[in-house]
Order: structure tokens, then C-alpha cells, then sequence
């Protein structure tokens, strides 16, 4: 007769395995969202889930595109925007974006509103491997070293810089705020 499965193993509610509020690129300030792994509690090897728990003017990431890794955000509580290629679109709770690979499309989430949204993320777990590339952060892209895809498809990008200074204004503006 076989045992039981253990649920302990099994179940985890995000809060109870959500990492600390400190997830920031190398050497930038900005905080990001406050992620909670399921694939690394579980041990998931060709799974990418996690809740993100992102605080008012905070985002998931820098805008970014992948070679060869599919997302995948399904919005569960508030209403984000969703940056892509310098554009921005409202999304609400029980909406789903969907990133296929090797488009070149850029992206990211972002919460420009005044309370908590709450996304969970998925994706093949190859992030290792993965060629990415950051429009916004040519450093970044000199960082990453043979990470970085080279022959992106050309895209052209919309007012990226007017969406990333309102972005960033918020950011300072929480930072100055006691």
C-alpha cells in the first residue's frame, strides 16, 4: 500500500515563501517587485512561477526581450501597465499577456497606481542559458556578456523615454516621501 502524500510538500501559499523587499539590477537603486518562487520551493526544473507582489511605482524588471524564453503574466490583483516597445497598457485582474519568444518584442510590468498589483509569472526555466536584451540599459546589455542578443529583430520603439522618465519621477518622488 502506497503513503500518503504529504500536502506540506506539495502547497505553499505565496506569503509563505516570498522573498525579502530587496531585488534590485547591479548597481542601480531602483527596487523591483517582491518575488515569490514556486518553481525553486518545489524544486520545479523546467518551470518558471512565481508571484510578484509589486508596491506602488515599482516594476517586475527593466524593459527587456528574450531569444528564446516564453512568458507568461496573468494579472491576479490590481491594475498594472504593461510596457511594450515604449507603449503602455492598462491591465486589470483576470487579463493575461502572453510573450512568445524571438519577437524582439520588449517589455515589462509596471505598477503606476497607488496600491499594491499582484502578478503571477511564468516561464521556461532557462533564464540561465537565456540571450536577452535591454533597450533602455545599453550598460546592462555590456554586463550580461555573451548573455546579451546581438541580432535582435529591429522593433521600432514608441516614446520609451517618456514612459521611462514618468516612471522614473514616480520612483525618486517615493524615495524623497519619509
Amino acid at each position: 500500500m502506497s503513503k500518503a502524500a504529504d500536502a506540506t510538500s506539495v502547497v505553499a501559499h505565496y506569503t509563505e515563501i516570498e522573498g525579502p523587499d530587496d531585488q534590485t539590477y547591479p548597481k542601480s537603486p531602483e527596487l523591483l517587485s517582491v518575488s515569490a518562487s514556486f518553481s525553486q520551493h518545489f524544486g520545479l526544473m523546467r518551470l518558471g512561477i512565481h508571484h510578484e507582489r509589486l508596491k506602488p511605482g515599482r516594476r517586475v524588471s527593466w524593459p527587456h526581450a528574450e531569444a528564446d524564453e516564453e512568458e507568461f503574466v496573468y494579472v491576479i490583483e490590481g491594475t498594472p501597465d504593461v510596457w511594450l516597445d515604449g507603449h503602455l497598457t492598462r491591465l486589470k485582474p483576470g487579463d493575461g499577456v502572453g510573450f512568445p519568444a524571438g519577437t524582439g518584442l520588449s517589455h515589462t510590468i509596471i505598477n503606476n497606481t497607488e496600491e499594491d498589483v499582484r502578478i503571477l509569472v511564468a516561464g521556461e526555466a532557462s533564464r540561465y542559458r537565456s540571450r536577452i536584451h535591454y533597450p533602455m540599459h545599453p550598460a546592462r546589455n555590456a554586463e550580461i556578456g555573451e548573455r546579451h542578443w546581438k541580432d535582435i529583430p529591429e522593433r521600432p520603439l514608441g516614446p520609451p523615454a517618456e514612459t521611462e522618465r514618468r516612471h522614473s519621477w514616480k520612483i525618486q518622488a517615493r524615495r524623497r516621501a519619509p
